[in-house]
């Protein structure tokens, strides 16, 4: 498949989707034309730098209201319970400085993907994967209890749903996790103000996702793309 961004060829490897590659050029696109990226510059890592700079300057992200906030907490409570355990395994594709994130990512999802096909699997590939101690265990993280990881890792533990594979990746401060959750052991409703910070997050979150893909269709519809239509993308800064 061959992908135009404004007549300049988007590469396409054998991890990044199309509409990946495509919108990362598009961005790559912008932040010279903002003056934040030499022309030149064929680095990955600085183009992913400016490329993040770009996205700093031009996204902007509303803070959630307390009125929102409590809202979510409303209609969620028995998510936000103390005493509650779970017995979780994940698999950790590490973000260290100088390490390729887009390229990280991509690895994490086409593995999600071959886990959520054959679950049975995920010992085999948390031991020849995991950047985590616990990938020599098949990923086994033992029983875990609220306040026992960060934020972002614990709301994605802690969220109601059913036991297995989750989804979706859960992003963290030390890279992409690919999580399961085998057990949940309820405990007892916290009040909104011991929980008004995770829930703050996860709406941020959700409100970065949005207006990033909103940007990157403002940005496709003012370019001339051949090969992939990205304003009718469902995520294309996903993998």
């Amino acid at each position: 498949m061959r992908i135009l961004v404004n007549g300049v060829e988007a590469p396409v490897d054998g991890t990044a989707s199309p509409q990946f590659a495509a919108t990362r050029e598009l961005l790559r696109q912008r932040a010279v034309a903002r003056g934040l990226l030499d022309p030149a510059v064929i680095d990955r890592s600085a183009i992913d730098a400016a490329i993040e700079m770009l996205l700093a300057e031009e996204v902007t992200t509303p803070e959630p209201t307390e009125a929102e906030c409590r809202r979510y907490y409303d209609q969620h409570r028995p998510e936000f319970t103390s005493g509650d355990l779970v017995c979780a395994r994940h698999i950790l594709f590490q973000i260290t400085p100088r390490v390729n994130v887009p390229q990280v990512r991509a690895r994490a999802e086409h593995t999600l993907r071959i886990l959520l096909a054959e679950p049975e699997r995920f010992a085999t590939m948390a031991r020849e994967l995991s950047n985590c101690p616990s990938g020599q265990h098949g990923g086994n993280l033992g029983q875990i209890g609220r306040g026992d990881t960060v934020p972002e890792f614990e709301a994605a533990l802690f969220r109601l749903g059913p036991i297995g594979i989750l989804r979706e990746l859960v992003r963290t401060r030390f890279g992409f996790h690919i999580v399961a959750v085998d057990q949940r052991i309820p405990g007892r409703t916290l009040p909104f103000e011991a929980v008004r910070e995770a829930i703050a997050a996860r709406l941020r979150a959700r409100v970065e996702e949005k207006a990033l893909r909103q940007y990157v269709s403002l940005l496709a519809g003012q370019a001339h793309i051949e090969g992939i239509d990205l304003e009718t993308a469902a995520t294309p800064l996903v993998q």
